[in-house]
């Protein structure tokens, strides 16, 4: 983490030649507009009044989301930013403000998502006086954040609004925060101060082409290092790739597409990564989520080699860190050395093989080492065989279903009617299970789904979604209890007028919680997770959406296609039985 409360120089913000008088928080949002930033969330406060003030002026530049909470503006933040391959902007007060978007801050954080959380802060005179909700934000939000830049006078915000966007993009992408001093965005700049501006009077471009030049300027490994991979690859008996979310963000699919072509190999996905590798790819083996089929589980005990691209490799990903195994030859290609040596030697051991750079080009690095090879035989029909079983695996249904709603049905009928492009945001769940195991990501960009399993981001991923990109439908997953959490950002989507979709799975209680309670102590001594059930199709009414209640598997299509056609926001109330709380079976 690095922190920078002296600011930044003039040349980290293009001159201009303009002189008139502008506040710190006016150039805030000039350079906002500069690096292609188009979009804004926020829950507005006090502390930072000459920022909105700026939005104001340039609406027709940069639209802004109003939520409800500042856990809604940072996670729909987070969306967006996936969507875009930008750094997401939210905007919130001081000390409860921050608070409430830390959620937000660290499901970028672990996903790995660029991120500027730009948060108000009392005057610079009143630091270290207790003011009214003054916060140390270096010491609030500590390792959790890439960075925490403090500009100091009005004359530092462009240069700082700058430094935290590109620290946001850089290397592993994630979260920055920027604080604003009351005082600071208030300040005037004139004459000399002003020119470090940015000039958005004549477009944009040049200065948004910095930004994405970021990603492609981690470069290569060295030769050595992918000559040594390659080799590696191309003598492996049963190699398996696995994509991650570096991959997902640097849109790395189509080099990932052609190495597994040129290899043989199986093509896995990490922990919520599965648009990365199309459902019906000849070399697809599946989501290494938390319920596996069969013929994973026994790929990954035959697999002689495993490169990992572009995932950090998380617990859940590597089955509480057992993956790779110590038979394994090991080639992890990822943007940060620092963040693969957190890990190495400890949960998991150091790669035979470790590639520092860009994921899509070094993927194509390896490719074009191999591109006269071809895969034996056997590789093939072993690879083969896993897909199939994998394939079958996820077409399966659950049974018994002890309750009147099958979740398998209902996830395939969604699919079926909402098509390939949806996107889908799943909130954190057991429900979520039936997603990831029925739901056919066959499209790129299609699941916004946390590593980080934090309840209530579904909704407010689903409105970032909807907002990075409105020519696509947006479904989104919940259960009852996330839904909670975040579901007044309904309000928000219908005063924005974005048609999300939102499907409420409805068991009355903390379902993984109950899962895991009966799993490690005993059937019947559950405790603290029975939840009230509200009428969810009612409460989106209340809100001005459309609201659709299911208490049958048959009842469902009608209800869904009813709520695509609805123009705006719609949810639908699915009322499932607690027992049928797992895609893989019903609670034992």
């Amino acid at each position: 983490m690095t922190a920078n409360t002296a600011g930044t120089p003039a040349t980290d913000a293009p001159a201009t030649a303009a002189a008139a008088a502008i506040t710190g928080g006016e150039a805030i949002i000039r350079t906002l507009i500069a690096h292609g930033i188009d979009t804004a969330f926020c829950v507005p406060g006090e502390s930072y009044l000459a920022v909105l003030e700026g939005l104001r002026v340039h609406d027709d530049r940069i639209r802004l989301l109003v939520h409800r909470h500042e856990t809604g503006a940072a996670c729909a933040a987070e969306a967006w930013a996936r969507a875009r391959r930008l750094p997401g902007i939210a905007m919130v007060t001081r000390g409860p403000g921050a608070s409430n978007a830390a959620h937000g801050v660290h499901v970028a954080a672990q996903d790995s998502t660029p991120l500027v959380l730009m948060v108000g802060q009392v005057a610079t005179a009143e630091y270290g006086l207790e003011a009214f909700q003054e916060v140390d934000y270096t010491a609030m939000f500590g390792q959790a954040v890439k960075a925490v830049i403090e500009p100091r006078t009005a004359a530092d915000c462009a240069g700082a609004t700058a430094r935290a966007l590109r620290i946001a993009m850089a290397g592993r992408p994630g979260p920055v925060i920027l604080v604003l001093p009351e005082d600071v965005t208030e300040g005037v700049l004139t004459g000399d101060a002003a020119a470090t501006v940015p000039d958005i009077s004549h477009g944009v471009a040049a200065h948004a082409l910095d930004l994405a030049h970021l990603r492609a300027a981690a470069g290569l490994p060295g030769a050595a290092a992918v000559i040594a991979a390659a080799e590696a690859l191309s003598q492996a008996a049963r190699p398996i790739i696995i994509g991650g979310e570096i991959a997902a963000f640097d849109r790395a699919h189509g080099a990932l597409d052609r190495l597994a072509r040129l290899t043989g190999a199986g093509l896995a996905t990490a922990f919520r990564r599965q648009d990365l590798v199309p459902t019906d790819h000849p070399a697809w083996f599946g989501h290494l989520g938390l319920g596996r089929a069969p013929a994973q589980k026994r790929a990954f005990a035959e697999a002689d080699l495993i490169l990992i691209a572009g995932s950090r490799l998380d617990d859940v990903t590597t089955e509480g860190w057992t993956m790779p195994a110590a038979h394994q030859t090991v080639i992890h290609l990822y943007p940060d050395a620092d963040a693969i040596a957190r890990a190495a030697g400890r949960q998991i051991r150091l790669p035979a093989h470790l590639l520092v750079g860009d994921v899509a080009a070094s993927l194509d690095a390896l490719s074009d080492r191999l591109a006269d090879t071809i895969p034996p035989a056997d590789r093939i029909n072993w690879r083969d065989a896993i897909h199939g079983e994998v394939t079958r695996f996820a077409a399966d249904p659950v049974r018994p279903v002890l309750g009147a709603v099958d979740m398998a049905a209902v996830v395939i009928t969604a699919a079926g009617i909402a098509g390939p492009d949806a996107a889908v945001a799943i909130d954190a769940g057991n429900f979520a299970g039936f997603v990831h195991r029925y739901w056919p990501f066959t499209r790129p960009d299609t699941q916004f789904a946390t590593q980080a399993g934090a309840m209530g981001y579904g909704l407010p991923a689903g409105l970032g979604a909807a907002t990075a990109d409105d020519r696509r439908p947006v479904v989104v997953f919940a259960g009852d209890g996330g839904f909670m959490m975040t579901g007044q950002e309904l309000a928000t989507a219908v005063l924005e007028r974005l048609p999300v979709k939102v499907i409420v799975v409805d068991n009355g209680v903390y379902g993984t919680i109950l899962m895991h309670q009966t799993r490690r102590i005993g059937r019947g001594r559950d405790h603290g997770v029975v939840l009230s059930r509200p009428d969810f199709a009612m409460l989106a009414r209340a809100y001005g959406a459309a609201g659709f209640t299911v208490e049958r598997t048959e009842d469902f299509a009608g209800a869904f296609r009813a709520a695509l056609a609805h123009d705006g926001p719609a949810l639908v109330h699915v009322k499932t039985d607690p027992r049928d709380i797992s895609a893989y079976g019903p609670l034992a």
